[in-house]
């Protein structure tokens, strides 16, 4: 049945294969289970409820993508905007977490309607590479920027803006010692490097009592603080049509741009260099955004970190499906999620912002007209706290060089109507 409906033959893998790699996959992705949580709850959301919500909405959105599309890809929550969610549109802008998640579960919802009216072609197609490339380093910038401060190696300063933090405090000591050791266990291809780094830089904690300990297995807690209680009404205020517009386009281009390069490494593209069924799996992406919102949490999206079952020899849906019983089953650790201090989460996070730097290299640094918007898109992030912003600021910026350069016609109708909206936005608000 399962070599029938996966099609696990034609694909040159069998079930245990598949189980191996999507046991691979998870343990890369599990940082999510800690990391998530903690960041959401500086937004006031309940944490142990966000735990139980990353769980299932990882678990709903891999097992649609492995059921509905057949791809070897994992879902959940995604990192960058999980701290935009927070740090950018509750803790900066002011709005309640149950607006923000009306924004999530909006973006989703349209989401879901550009890929079933195939809409989204027009759009990734209009957008240029330079700013694609460009918003996935900038938050990459804005993950590492939250994690040295949560590791207290940087702080505010009222002069220089930021400064050096205490460097012989063992928060700090502890946060460098778990990046170097996730640095050096990635290197090494040790699965769940990631993974393995956040706990020993929590165990170090504990053990010099830097951190309590609250257990690693119990009843799963409730979910009911954050179940339905996204405000829908709230999220379609004026003020934030820009911010469900970044929700909705990091999503979008993140998915886009992870489901080919995951299926690059895996032979899955055909002879064009396309993915077949790309619209059932962006449909299943943009569904699990609109779960997950419900659910209690922030944007989930296709993880990268998918390579790795990959890589392990996952080639089909078994694959993801694997991964969702991995994360149903991770619900029982909701004590080990909450014994996650900041300070451990910090290494994976800048972790992640390292990995997602690379996207600079590809863009053509030999065009000033590609590489000055790119830029400042991906400085923009950082120096405002607002993912939004710097996608503004790229807009704006492309276009005005592109027109005043005499290249207009590199600068898509698209492009010109987004770069309008956001100049009027911030010219008004």
């Amino acid at each position: 049945m399962l070599d029938s409906y996966f099609k696990l033959s034609e694909n040159g893998v069998t079930v245990r294969i598949e189980v191996l790699a999507g046991i691979t996959t998870f343990l890369t992705m599990a940082y999510i289970l800690f990391v998530n949580p903690l960041i959401l709850a500086d937004a006031g959301m309940d944490r142990s409820s966000v735990f139980i919500a990353t769980c299932l909405a990882a678990a709903v959105g891999s097992l649609i993508m492995g059921l509905y599309a057949n791809y070897p890809v994992a879902l959940a929550p995604g990192m960058g905007l999980n701290a935009y969610f927070t740090y950018g549109v509750v803790l900066d802008m002011g709005y309640t977490w149950q607006v923000a998640l009306g924004g999530v579960f909006i973006s989703g919802v349209l989401f879901l309607l550009l890929s079933i009216f195939r809409a989204r072609e027009w759009i990734i197609n209009a957008v240029p590479k330079s700013l694609k490339l460009a918003v996935s380093s900038g938050i990459g910038m804005f993950l590492a920027l939250i994690a040295l401060k949560n590791a207290g190696i940087i702080q505010s300063h009222p002069e220089t803006l930021l400064t050096i933090g205490n460097m012989g405090a063992a928060p700090a000591l502890l946060a460098a010692a778990g990046f170097i050791a996730i640095i050096v266990l990635n290197f090494r291809k040790v699965p769940g490097a990631i993974v393995i780094g956040v706990i020993l830089a929590t165990a170090a904690g504990i053990v010099l009592d830097v951190s309590p300990f609250n257990g690693v297995i119990a009843t799963p807690p409730a979910i009911t603080p954050t179940f339905l209680q996204l405000d829908l009404a709230g999220a379609f205020q004026i003020g934030l049509v820009t911010i469900v517009f970044a929700f909705l386009f990091v999503d979008l281009f993140d998915s886009a741009g992870t489901l080919i390069g995951i299926a690059h490494r895996a032979g899955l593209l055909d002879e064009h260099g396309k993915l077949p069924r790309i619209r059932k799996a962006l449909v299943a992406d943009s569904v699990a955004t609109v779960a997950g919102a419900t659910l209690g949490t922030s944007t989930t999206t296709s993880y990268i970190e998918s390579a790795a079952g990959v890589n392990a020899g996952g080639r089909t849906g078994l694959t993801a499906v694997v991964v969702s019983l991995l994360f149903v089953a991770a619900i029982v650790l909701s004590p080990l999620a909450t014994t996650i201090p900041a300070y451990a989460t910090a290494p994976a996070l800048l972790f992640v912002a390292c990995f997602m730097a690379g996207g600079l290299a590809d863009i053509d640094w030999n065009d000033v007209t590609e590489y000055a918007p790119a830029v400042v898109t991906a400085l923009s992030m950082p120096f405002t706290f607002s993912i939004a912003t710097g996608i503004g600021f790229g807009f704006i910026t492309y276009t005005a060089i592109k027109i005043l350069g005499g290249r207009a016609s590199e600068a898509s109708p698209a492009v010109i109507v987004i770069s309008l909206a956001f100049a009027v936005k911030f010219a008004i608000l």
